[in-house]
């Protein structure tokens, strides 16, 4: 019995449902005002985050006890129904913040962008570590899983999400940097994305983008406008100081600042709990996010590194991008912090996540107690390759 428990990786078990835990309570204190205001009782959107919570974590504890290179076996399967949804959500989907990106069942709200997430990073992980002994030919191993990737970043924009879709393409980019290809087909790769994101610009440029940009670096030009989100989002950073008003006291969820309960609850952090509870937030993003990147490093599969290192920057990328966003760093985006912020399908699909790293984590602490003796030496080979041809130490 003890040694099953030392198995278990606490750090990927604790951290997310504390993250879970605390965001839940920071949306009931965001979300009070907003929730009376649009006729609803103050604890709507706590206890509905609460019934994702209660979901999350059913599927935490069941994918991690699946073993990972089970979703290997299934991957046509995951990459149909992920297609199969991105299509149909374009055509019986339902609008919300200008896209149409959500299916509405009833009180249920999904949005199939949050699933393409992960069903992308298995897939990407899945055909790379096939390809590890041919991944040095571009045109057999590393252009075919493109043409897929472009296929779901196109669905997803065309909703528009230009948010997730970024977010996605920034997780396959570190997914393929990491599957060892040539660093000139990574130069060409890149010259291609410039040439295609120039082609792209002209026509996705629009007064709403314009606007986004105008305030995001320029909000007191246009503090009624473009400018206020933002503007309001500093008050409430500055305004919390070292400690902040207390739990409860915020003065900007008063109605003054947009999504404070989603896109910008850091904000609201920051006003209540001060510099000192936006610093714990981050640290514990951040500790998943590097004990991720330590268990991929320490797979000797190839298929779990990718895996490993996908998770890892899906939750690293998502969280600076909200950071970005609430800091006037990058453009308002719609990103929500990860475990922090409402939301369930973003909830669920991390959860999902941490439970399928952590049956890494425990794959790979089994595979330290019971070490592979030159017994598959082309394993091993494929787990130096996955990392570029650096040797990390296992």
């Amino acid at each position: 019995m003890i040694k099953k428990i030392k198995k278990y990786d606490f750090t990927l078990i604790i951290t997310p449902i504390l993250l879970a835990a605390f965001g839940a309570v920071m949306i009931y204190s965001a979300s009070m005002v907003t929730a009376v205001m649009e006729n609803h009782r103050a604890t709507f959107y706590f206890f509905k985050q609460l019934q994702w919570f209660a979901i999350s974590l059913i599927g935490f504890i069941v994918c991690s006890m699946i073993p990972y290179k089970y979703y290997q076996k299934l991957m046509k399967v995951i990459i149909l129904i992920i297609v199969i949804l991105l299509v149909a959500v374009l055509f019986f989907g339902t609008i919300r913040g200008g896209a149409r990106s959500w299916f509405i069942i009833g009180p249920i709200s999904i949005q199939p962008a949050e699933f393409a997430k992960l069903g992308l990073i298995m897939y990407l992980a899945s055909i790379y570590s096939k390809k590890q002994s041919y991944i040095n030919h571009f045109s057999s191993a590393v252009l075919p899983p493109l043409v897929m990737t472009a296929f779901i970043l196109g669905l997803i924009a065309l909703e528009p999400d230009i948010g997730t879709s970024a977010i996605i393409f920034l997780i396959a980019c570190s997914v393929i940097f990491s599957s060892g290809i040539r660093f000139k087909h990574l130069v060409f790769l890149m010259l291609i994305g410039l040439v295609v994101l120039a082609i792209a610009i002209p026509n996705m440029v629009t007064d709403v983008r314009i606007s986004r940009f105008v305030g995001a670096y320029q909000p007191f030009q246009v503090p009624d406008k473009d400018g206020y989100h933002l503007i309001q989002s500093y008050l409430a950073i500055s305004g919390g100081g070292l400690t902040g008003e207390g739990l409860g006291g915020s003065i900007q969820k008063l109605g003054y600042l947009f999504a404070a309960h989603t896109d910008f609850i850091m904000a609201i952090v920051a006003e209540e709990l001060g510099f000192f509870g936006v610093l714990i937030v981050i640290g514990m993003l951040a500790l998943i996010v590097l004990r991720g990147i330590y268990i991929a490093r320490k797979c000797r599969d190839g298929f779990g590194a990718l895996l490993a290192i996908g998770i890892s920057s899906m939750v690293g990328i998502q969280a600076f991008i909200n950071l970005g966003s609430i800091s006037g760093i990058l453009p308002i985006t719609g990103v929500t912090l990860p475990f922090v912020s409402y939301g369930g399908s973003s909830l669920l699909i991390l959860m999902i996540s941490m439970g399928v790293l952590n049956n890494i984590a425990m794959t790979v602490k089994q595979n330290d107690e019971h070490p592979v003796k030159e017994k598959h030496p082309q394993q091993e080979k494929q787990f130096y390759q996955v990392r570029g041809g650096r040797k990390w130490s296992s």
